[in-house]
């Protein structure tokens, strides 16, 4: 069961609204030292929850890179999300009722300060590991460099510096998914469930690429027609599975929330930005990766101070950072071993 620290005062948003408090749900594996400095934090991706362990498998075990008998593991919830951090099937004061579509819009910016929010609570000042993966490299960038010193080692994993037309493209395609299901706007946990379901299908394309593809959904056996095939009840699969745990709501907004991604947005630009990272940086590519191809982390490698890069090869693209989970906890037992890397 997820803790959950409530902020009772108005929490500014970037974009001009504000939300009248705010709760964030977040797990802890491990024992703080001491001297609390064997603090990893966790940032997570676009639907995943505070619980790592649930949806990284192979990362929080003994002698992993996220080991509870060496380390104190932290993970929070996003801002906008369903799993218990203040969202848009959140109670809104003023009504009683859910925000639903009235939530306000959120940026990485807005979920990196509600961490830091956490974090205070918490005593932490500073983190061994600030590790994230998708949108969680996200939060992980955005807080490197608005907060320096908290960092001593931050690990940035299939993601980028903004969000590229690439991506948005693939977001906004999504969200006029979302936009066709008629119930999408009704006040209800249900509404958009269908499109919500497209939307995802949508979405595993990117998430996997062909090669993936190709390799896990080939037909087995011949197919009562030849108008089917397996990888389509695998669409329609992936679609319900989420509509089963996740909410169109906060979807669409973490998907507006992704778009919202650029380190360098006031800040003189990106390079600008990534050089104001202090922390010994690790950033991994994924070879299939072609929703932040490996040339697209070249920006970050060109711009942090003190940065080394790895790529991870695999067949299973973006998703390669749930899939080979061997590879990525050597990679990173090798970068957090070797302190003269």
């Amino acid at each position: 069961m997820s803790k959950i620290y409530n902020y009772n005062h108005i929490f500014a948003l970037e974009s001009g609204q504000s939300l009248p408090s705010l709760d964030i749900a977040y797990d802890t594996w491990g024992t703080l030292a001491p001297a609390r400095d064997n603090v990893v934090w966790v940032c997570h991706a676009l639907t995943a929850n505070s619980d790592v362990a649930d949806w990284w498998p192979g990362t929080v075990e003994p002698n992993r890179f996220l080991d509870p008998e060496k380390y104190y593991i932290v993970c929070a919830n996003i801002l906008g999300s369903c799993y218990g951090t203040t969202g848009p099937s959140s109670i809104n004061p003023a009504t009683g009722q859910p925000w639903w579509g009235s939530f306000p819009r959120v940026t990485m910016r807005d979920m990196v300060r509600a961490h830091r929010l956490l974090a205070r609570h918490l005593g932490i000042d500073h983190v061994q590991l600030l590790v994230g993966s998708s949108i969680g490299g996200f939060q992980c960038l955005e807080w490197c460099i608005s907060e320096p010193q908290f960092a001593r080692n931050a690990a940035f994993i299939a993601t980028a510096a903004q969000a590229s037309p690439w991506q948005v493209a693939f977001n906004e395609t999504q969200r006029m998914a979302i936009d066709c299901d008629s119930t999408f706007g009704s006040p209800s946990a249900q509404a958009g469930m269908t499109g919500m379901a497209v939307a995802r299908a949508i979405a595993l394309l990117s998430y996997r690429g062909g090669k993936a593809y190709n390799k896990t959904q080939a037909d087995t056996s011949r197919a009562a027609t030849c108008f089917d095939h397996r990888v389509q009840s695998y669409q329609h699969h992936q679609g319900e599975k989420l509509c089963r745990r996740f909410n169109a709501y906060s979807y669409y907004r973490l998907l507006q929330a992704f778009d919202s991604h650029d380190v360098g947005r006031g800040r003189g630009g990106v390079a600008r930005a990534l050089q104001c990272i202090k922390a010994r940086t690790l950033v991994v590519a994924i070879t299939s990766d072609i929703l932040f191809p490996v040339e697209e982390h070249e920006v970050l490698t060109r711009n942090i101070p003190d940065v080394h890069m790895e790529v991870i090869d695999s067949d299973f693209g973006h998703d390669g950072f749930l899939v080979e989970n061997e590879q990525l906890n050597a990679i990173i037992q090798r970068f957090l071993n070797n302190k003269q890397q």
